[in-house]
């Protein structure tokens, strides 16, 4: 994209490349009716808003009490001008501790449990009032709102300021973009509000729960649409929703609704194989770290991934303290998250069966840990022993997502990008789909490739369907820490429970935490939910 227009007014946020030089800024004092919507820039400048909720915003000044009190805003033209906290911690302490901290492969680190909100999340205390996943349903809906006015009012462009090709393309990713977080949304609470237009009337604010199944039809609707977008993008678009992002969350949403709907299990199978089979172009990369630390961004296996950058141009910053909340006090950090011993245990379930004669090279790219690897000069720890580092303590701590240098470790900021789709994870769908169905021959070659090029593990013995579902979880189970996949998982599995009780996380009820409750500011705010 050349150029992305930023409307501080209305805290639009640009999409960019890993190319720093298109962080572009043109903010007009107010928006209006006539000077906006106009054009092809207008629309991308709105479609930029959509993407801007990827990054979970919080803004300085009053924080909107509800989601819809954005839209009020914009409805009514109000300058908001506020300003964004990028390069702050808002990211990782929104996204993280709603989506991770519940599942059995984490625990809280030791200055986790100085927050009350988050310890509520890990314990499974948690009311509709916590501020944390309230914030979380606060900005996506705020990204469903942007994307609603890209898909109405692109349509209202005048021919003459923007090609028709191209007005078809930013709809379409409109769509994406309000199918994604509607998913999202889906995927962490039972019951959601859909919103299907760009609200106009205060009177439309309050709305009703949908149903689950229209919920799903929605969303799957949403998606089929996005898979006319392209299949490819240029330097310039690097991050921006293709065909292959459409189809992998397309057969994500099969696959997980054919678990929630036993009646049309077969059917939603066959169609979530269909997707994932329109999924191409990508490829699964050797160096599995290298996706995690920032030297190799937008790779050949990413489908869809959050675009960081150092840059402040113009005070656009979308770099993060997230090397900080990641990392343990040892290197830096600020010990928010730490692997628990479920998950360190799973690593080490096959022995050191590696082809390198190790344990599972996954595991030496997600976790820092006492061993010989990082002992003998073959590992180390940004250039020392792991004892230099942890005092021959027995400290499991996370690599994922920390920069790959000793440099990029004492920088203030990072600029690390978070896949939040990667192919590995459409192959291990894939399979988990034919094996479903009574395929488990077709299911085992893709569960071994994602094993050889990213473990550098031998084939999976086993050639029942409950062997190859039980290596399926397995495969996932280290594959996607810090990922944020696992609850999903073992909710579609039927194995929260179990899991949980397995790992010793003693306050789980299945009836009350498998989603979370509906916000008490959405409750508050919504007459239809009183």
């Amino acid at each position: 994209m050349k150029k992305l227009l930023y409307i501080a007014s209305i805290c639009i946020a640009s999409l960019f490349s890993a190319c720093d030089d298109y962080l572009t800024v043109e903010s007009p004092d107010q928006l209006t009716s006539s000077s906006f919507w106009r054009n092809q820039s207008d629309a991308e400048a709105g479609l930029a808003a959509a993407y801007s909720q990827l990054y979970l915003m919080t803004y300085s000044g009053d924080m909107w009490s509800f989601p819809e009190e954005a839209e009020l805003a914009i409805m009514n033209r109000i300058p908001i001008l506020m300003t964004y906290s990028g390069d702050m911690w808002s990211f990782p302490e929104i996204k993280w501790p709603v989506e991770a901290y519940r599942e059995d492969i984490i625990q809280l680190g030791s200055d986790a449990l100085n927050y009350p909100n988050w310890v509520e999340l890990g314990n499974y205390t948690y009311t509709n009032g916590n501020s944390q996943f309230s914030y979380y349903w606060q900005c996506y809906y705020k990204g469903i709102s942007f994307a609603n006015q890209v898909i109405e009012k692109t349509a209202e462009i005048p021919d003459e300021n923007i090609d028709a090709a191209t007005r078809e393309q930013l709809v379409n990713e409109g769509y994406f973009i309000r199918a994604y977080y509607h998913m999202q949304l889906l995927l962490n609470w039972k019951e959601i509000i859909v919103r299907d237009k760009y609200i106009t009337d205060p009177a439309e604010l309050s709305k009703p729960l949908s149903s689950r199944e229209d919920a799903w039809n929605f969303i799957i609707e949403d998606l089929k649409r996005a898979t006319s977008l392209p299949a490819t993008r240029d330097a310039d678009n690097v991050g921006r929703a293709t065909s292959g992002s459409a189809y992998a969350y397309l057969g994500f949403a099969y696959l997980t609704r054919a678990y929630e709907e036993a009646t049309n299990k077969d059917s939603y199978l066959a169609s979530a194989i269909e997707a994932f089979n329109q999924v191409k172009g990508y490829e699964l990369v050797n160096n599995f770290s290298t996706m995690f630390s920032g030297d190799n961004k937008n790779s050949k296996e990413s489908i869809f991934e959050i675009q960081f950058s150092m840059s402040s141009a113009n005070g656009a910053t979308y770099r993060t303290q997230f090397h900080r909340w990641i990392g343990v006090s040892e290197l830096g950090g600020w010990d928010e998250i730490l692997p628990s011993q479920t998950l360190i245990s799973e690593f080490k379930k096959e022995g050191e069966t590696a082809t390198t004669g190790r344990y599972d090279s996954r595991m030496y790219a997600t976790l820092f840990f006492n061993c010989d690897y990082y002992n003998d000069g073959n590992g180390r720890v940004y250039g020392y022993d792991y004892n230099d580092w942890f005092d021959n303590k027995e400290r499991v701590a996370f690599r994922k997502f920390m920069p790959s240098t000793y440099e990029g470790l004492n920088q203030n900021y990072s600029a690390i990008n978070v896949p939040l789709m990667r192919y590995a994870n459409v192959l291990l769908m894939k399979a988990e789909a034919l094996n479903e169905q009574g395929h488990p021959e077709q299911a085992i070659p893709l569960i071994n490739e994602v094993r050889s090029v990213h473990g550098d593990m031998p084939p999976m013995t086993g050639t029942s369907q409950e062997a190859v579902r039980a290596q399926i979880e397995h495969e996932r189970m280290i594959e996607f820490p810090l990922e944020n996949y696992r609850w999903y998982d073992l909710r579609r599995w039927g194995k929260l429970s179990s899991a949980l009780q397995a790992a010793g996380r003693t306050g789980f009820n299945e009836d009350k935490n498998s989603f979370y409750p509906t916000p008490l500011t959405e409750l508050n705010a919504n007459d239809a939910l009183k």
